[in-house]
């Protein structure tokens, strides 16, 4: 399970990339992040719930993403 502020944040970025992209945008792990490592301890739980847990491939959905953190 994500931690309450990955979780918002992962769902206003699914939004913020629909919104503008449209419903069959995609995105991978790395997109809730900056483009440098500065909290390698969450990057690390993110990518385990992606990976392990969920079983998703490098790129998915966004809806799938949110839908999946939403009922997490």
């Amino acid at each position: 399970m994500l931690n309450a502020t990955i979780r918002n944040k992962i769902i206003q970025v699914c939004d913020s990339k629909i919104a503008s992209k449209g419903s069959n945008v995609g995105l991978s792990f790395y997109a809730f992040f900056a483009n440098k490592n500065d909290n390698p301890e969450l990057l690390m739980e993110v990518a385990q719930w992606w990976i392990l847990e969920n079983k998703l491939d490098h790129f998915e959905k966004a809806i799938k993403i949110k839908e999946l953190v939403m009922s997490d």
